[in-house]
C-alpha cells in the first residue's frame, strides 16, 4: 500500500515533460487513430498497475474483467514491481504507448499530473461524490481531479488484548497515556511500544500522526509542535519502553515483533489484519493512534492507490477507460474490493456501512474521515520534506541531535531544491 521513496519530484517532471510533449505532438492530442471510424470499435483497453503479489493481481484482474464487461471491451491487465512502475510509465511515454488505464500511489499522481501525462476526469463526467475530503485531495492537482481511488488506508494502533488486561492497563487515548501504558507493559524480553522509524518513506508515513495531530506541518518542519511529537518518540526510546532497533525496523519488522509477543503494541495498517487472524493465540484489538491531548482527532496519513486517465490520440478509448474506472469506483465494486484486502471503502456511506460488521476496521474507517493526503501541502515537493523528517527521526533516536535540531535541519534538506 505504501511505495518506497522514488525518484525527486523535479527529476520525473523533467523526463516526463520531455517525453509526453514529444508523443502528443506526434500523434495529435485528442486525434484518432487508425482509419475513421475503425479507431471508435475498441475491444480491448490496457491497464497497468503494481499488483503483482497474489491473490491481489487474480484479484484485481478478475474486478478489471468485470468492469471491462460492462463497457464492452476486454481490459488487458500488466502488473509490474512497485518500485518499476514510474520507470515504466517513462518508458512507455516514450514508446507512445502509455496504458489506458493507469493507477498510481497516490503520493505520485501530482507528480505525473505535472507533466500533463493525465486526462482530468471531469472531461468524462466522473462521479466524485461521498468521497472523503482527503481521498479528493489525493487525486486532484492544480485543481483539477485526475484520480479516483476505490478504497484506502491509514494506520492506528494495534494491541494486545491479553497483555494489557493482565497488565490492567486500558487502550491508550493520549499520549501521557500511551507513555505510561508502554512503560508498564515493557518487561525483560517484551518492549511496550514499536513503530517503523527506519530512514525510508515508510518512518516519515508512521510518524505523520503524531506531526499532523500535535498542530505540525510539513511546509515548516522546525516547529515546537513538531518538535514536541519527536520529542514523544525520543522519550518511548530513552526510557526503554520501545526498543533503539526501531530505527531499522520495516512495517513488516514491526509486525513480526507484535505476534511474537515481543511488543505489546504496535502502529501498523489493516493490511496486516489477515496475517493476525491467521494466529488463533493472538488476542488483538485496534483503536486510533493516542492524540496529544484528550477528545482530540488523529489526523493519520492516506494510503492506498488511485487510477488514472493517461493521455490518449483516441477518444474511444479513453471514452471505454472511463468507463471502466467509473465502474471500479462504483460503491458496491468498492465494498468487495476492501473485503478482499481489508481496506477502507472511499465513499464514506460505503465505509461506514463496512465497518458494521468488520469491528477491527472501525478504527481505520473513522481515521480515514480525517485523514491527509501526503501531498496536500507540498505537492510536487513532498519527497523532499518526507526525507527531511525521516532524516530528522533517525538524528533525534540516536541521540545525535535534539529534536529541535534534527527538525531545522530537516527544514533546510526540506528547502534545499
Amino acid at each position: 500500500m505504501l511505495s518506497p521513496a522514488g525518484p525527486p519530484a523535479r527529476r520525473i517532471a523533467a523526463l516526463l515533460t520531455g517525453t509526453i510533449t514529444l508523443v502528443l505532438a506526434a500523434t495529435g492530442c485528442g486525434g484518432r487513430t487508425g482509419a475513421g471510424a475503425a479507431a471508435d470499435r475498441v475491444t480491448s483497453i490496457t491497464a497497468l498497475n503494481y499488483y503483482t503479489d497474489e491473490p491481489e493481481h487474480t484479484q484485481w484482474g478478475k474486478m478489471l474483467t468485470a468492469c471491462g464487461k460492462t463497457a464492452g471491451v476486454r481490459v488487458e491487465q500488466t502488473s509490474v514491481p512497485g518500485a518499476s512502475l514510474i520507470p515504466k510509465v517513462l518508458q512507455q511515454a516514450s514508446s507512445r504507448t502509455l496504458p489506458d488505464l493507469l493507477m498510481l500511489d497516490n503520493p505520485d499522481l501530482q507528480q505525473i499530473a505535472q507533466t500533463g501525462a493525465l486526462t482530468p476526469l471531469d472531461k468524462y463526467g466522473i462521479d466524485s461524490s461521498g468521497f472523503a475530503r482527503g481521498i479528493l485531495s489525493a487525486g486532484t492537482y492544480q485543481g483539477k481531479l485526475y484520480g479516483l481511488a476505490p478504497n484506502v488506508s491509514t494506520i492506528a494502533l494495534f494491541y494486545n488484548k491479553d497483555m494489557l488486561a493482565k497488565a490492567g492497563v486500558a487502550v491508550p487515548r493520549t499520549w501521557d497515556e500511551l507513555k505510561a501504558a508502554a512503560a508498564k507493559l515493557t518487561r525483560p524480553g517484551r518492549y511496550g511500544m514499536a513503530v517503523d522509524a527506519n530512514a525510508t518513506f515508510e518512518g516519515t508515513w508512521q510518524f505523520l500522526p503524531f506531526l499532523w495531530s500535535n498542530g505540525g506541518d510539513e511546509k515548516q518542519l522546525d516547529t515546537p509542535q513538531a518538535a514536541q511529537a519527536l520529542q514523544l518518540w525520543v522519550d518511548l526510546v530513552k526510557s526503554g519502553s520501545m526498543s533503539k532497533s526501531v530505527l531499522n525496523w520495516t512495517q513488516a519488522d514491526v509486525h513480526d515483533q507484535f505476534v511474537a509477543g515481543k511488543t505489546a503494541m504496535m502502529i501498523n495498517g489493516p493490511w496486516r489484519i489477515p496475517a493476525l487472524n491467521q494466529d488463533r493465540n493472538l488476542r488483538w484489538g485496534v483503536a486510533p493512534i493516542p492524540v496529544p491531548r484528550s477528545g482530540q482527532t488523529p489526523v493519520t496519513p492516506l494510503g492506498g492507490e488511485v487510477w488514472t486517465l493517461p493521455q490518449s490520440p483516441s477518444k474511444a478509448r479513453q471514452e471505454k477507460a472511463a468507463q471502466v474506472l467509473t465502474c471500479l469506483n462504483n460503491s458496491s465494486n468498492m465494498l468487495t474490493l476492501a473485503e478482499q484486502h481489508f481496506t477502507v471503502p472511499s465513499r464514506t456511506a460505503v465505509a461506514a456501512q463496512y465497518a458494521e460488521p468488520v469491528p477491527s476496521m472501525a478504527a481505520f474507517v473513522k481515521s480515514v474521515e480525517a485523514a491527509r493526503a501526503r501531498t496536500s501541502e507540498l505537492g510536487v515537493k513532498w519527497p523532499e520534506a518526507a526525507t527531511g523528517i525521516y532524516t530528522a527521526i533517525q538524528s533525534a533516536l540516536t541521540g545525535e541531535q535534539t529534536p529541535e535540531e534534527a527538525l531545522r535541519h530537516a527544514q533546510r534538506i526540506a528547502t534545499s531544491n
